[in-house]
């Protein structure tokens, strides 16, 4: 492992991709303990501890804890992909925005001009939203802000979305000239920075003796097997054999080759678990910020407590939801039966058109289940952690699917580049799916 270490420094190329990408994050990690002016940073922070399991809690986790700092990069990266997932539907409702998918580089080129201006347009009214926020002191009558006014909204306005702007750029320059994906490195970042803090909790725990010694190897072995499962899940797909006929084109015979199309069993990514979330927590925030206002909200706020039985009954079956609705949003089997026809690809035993599309959707459908499945066991971790074990940290959920995930995408980048300059794989046997 030590020499494998060793042959990616080998690599000039790639060693000046890794020190950049490890620069960039240095600067998102500085950057991330920038105040913005006028705001009691100390205050937010102790109101936000007991907001852990309200959406913005969820916004610090992404933020890498900037947002409870109150720092330029409170809004993370998060305002950058919410306007991802808002083209990637519009994609599929808006005959405009799918003509320009289908269009190649110019058309994804202009796609992501988009998806910059959504992103600036999301992080002004996110901030200004913020700064109201802060003004009224999250509900609770908190003195949070020094002067309030029109100026602290119009600077706070200013800073935060600067900041996300910043971080958007960050995430090109990675992508571009570092290795792995910029954007998904960045949360990467933001989440890996909460571990030294639950480690040093945990030890505590365990020499206070609130945390067995045998409870602690116990969930240090589940927790080896949990991330397995996650790297299994997550690299496992569906190879569907498709096969091209020749043609003779002038001199020329094209076609007659094999291939397959890879179904992934977890197509939606942590997208199901996000949306789950978000809906989950929207009666517990406005329980916690408005107090005793909202009589209603907080009897259902009670009702789904995530301790309690229903509510995890009920993120396992929206998770499964949304698993089966963006799959259909992102994957089409009708368009994908339509190229596969038009370059005279077929799937044995399976006629071309319509019965292929069908043939398609079902085995997506079916594949799609244990990945939903799954899904829905990873986001109840948390709770089984800390509520069933009292772990004094949290485990599982969106932060591990994202931590892993972008983990071994970056690790198959990494592999890529030894094997394209014929060095040994950078894992033990070479076999990370991206080569194959």
């Amino acid at each position: 492992m030590i020499d494998r270490i060793q042959s990616i420094f080998k690599i000039p190329e790639l060693r000046r991709r890794i020190l950049f990408t490890l620069a960039l994050l240095v600067v998102f990690r500085i950057g991330a303990y920038v105040p913005v002016p006028g705001i009691d940073s100390g205050a937010l922070s102790q109101a936000l501890e007991g907001a852990r399991g309200t959406l913005l809690g969820l916004y610090d986790m992404f933020a890498g804890g900037a947002f409870s700092r109150a720092t330029i990069f409170a809004l993370g990266i998060m305002p950058y992909i919410s306007a991802s997932i808002i083209m990637q539907l519009l994609t599929a409702v808006i005959p405009y925005f799918e003509k320009l998918q289908k269009e190649g580089e110019e058309g994804r080129h202009k796609i992501t001009q988009y998806t910059r201006y959504g992103t600036v347009v999301l992080a002004m009214i996110q901030s200004y939203g913020i700064s109201m926020f802060l003004e009224g002191g999250l509900g609770m009558g908190l003195q949070l802000v020094a002067n309030p006014g029109f100026a602290f909204r119009l600077l706070t306005m200013v800073t935060l979305t600067s900041g996300t702007v910043f971080l958007m750029w960050l995430g090109e320059q990675i992508s571009d000239k570092g290795i792995g994906n910029g954007i998904s490195l960045l949360i990467f970042a933001g989440i890996i920075a909460r571990y030294p803090n639950d480690i040093i909790r945990t030890f505590t725990a365990v020499r206070v003796g609130e945390l067995k010694l045998f409870t602690l190897i116990f969930l240090l072995a589940l927790m080896v097997m949990i991330v397995a499962g996650v790297v299994v899940m997550t690299q496992g797909m569906r190879k569907i054999p498709v096969q091209y006929a020749k043609r003779v084109i002038g001199r020329r015979i094209y076609g007659g080759q094999s291939t397959h199309i890879p179904l992934r069993v977890n197509t939606a990514g942590v997208i199901p678990i996000i949306f789950a979330q978000a809906i989950l927590m929207f009666p517990q925030s406005i329980g916690t910020f408005f107090g005793g206002g909202m009589g209603f909200m907080q009897h259902v706020a009670e009702l789904l407590n995530p301790t309690t039985v229903l509510y995890n009954i009920l993120y396992g079956v929206i998770i499964v939801f949304f698993a089966y609705f963006y799959t259909a949003i992102v994957f089409n089997p009708r368009d994908l039966a339509e190229n596969m026809q038009r370059y005279g690809g077929f799937i044995p035993g399976i006629r071309p058109g319509k019965r292929t599309a069908d043939y398609i959707d079902r085995v997506l459908t079916r594949v799609t289940l244990p990945g939903a499945l799954f899904l829905a066991f990873i986001a109840i971790l948390p709770s089984i952690f800390m509520y069933r074990f009292n772990a004094p940290f949290v485990f599982g959920g969106t932060g591990l699917l994202i931590v892993v995930g972008v983990a071994l995408d970056t690790l198959q980048q990494i592999e890529s580049h030894l094997i394209m300059r014929h060095y040994e794989g950078f894992l033990k046997k070479g076999k990370l799916r991206g080569r194959r």
